[in-house]
This record gives C-alpha cells, structure tokens and sequence, in this order.
C-alpha cells in the first residue's frame, strides 16, 4: 500500500501551533514542544502509511489517533490524509464536535 500525503487544516495547524507555544511558555522551554513535535511526526508517518489505524468516530468518516493527552482526528481522501484537528483531550468536547463539524 502506498503512503498518503498528510495535509493538516488551517484550524488543525493552528490547534498544533497554540498548543505548542503553550508549553513552551509554560516550561519555559522548546524540550516538551520539540519531543512532541516529533512524536506527531512519528504518528503521521504511521498514519500515512496505515490509514485505517485510527479509531472510527460518529462523525461522518472522521478517525482519530491518540498520541498522551492530545489526539489526531483526520478524514481519509483517495491521495491523502487531511488532519482536521490537533485536539488537547482536557478541553471540552462539544468544542471540537463543532470544529469537526466545521470542517467536513
């Protein structure tokens, strides 16, 4: 099987990003942020190469991947992968159910 492009949303990069300057802030370091930086490569990698490794939601073809406290949602095209949503599993649901919605 040939591996999918990944893309991430506009709204999932910026998910990502805001998440990612949190803990640098609040570490007051870039050591968190760049481990999971390269975790979520390492769980995109996996994701291209094995689409359907996800866990299936409600939500209208939507897969989610979780990686600590943080989970992947992304939808399976025909060439690629498309990351919906970078999501802190903390926040609240109902949140990301509208994001979701948003952008399917």
């Amino acid at each position: 099987m040939a591996e999918k492009s990944i893309v991430w949303t506009e709204t999932a990069r910026k998910q990502r990003r805001e998440i990612l300057k949190y803990w640098t802030v609040r570490n007051n370091s870039v050591e968190y942020a760049r481990k999971l930086i390269e975790i979520i490569k390492i769980r995109t990698r996996n994701i291209s190469k094995y689409p359907e490794s996800g866990i299936e939601t409600d939500y209208n073809g939507t897969r989610t991947s979780a990686i600590g406290h943080f989970s992947l949602y992304y939808k399976i095209d025909r060439s690629q992968i498309i990351i919906v949503a970078f999501w802190d599993n903390r926040q609240d649901p109902e949140t990301l159910l509208e994001i979701i919605k948003r952008d399917l």
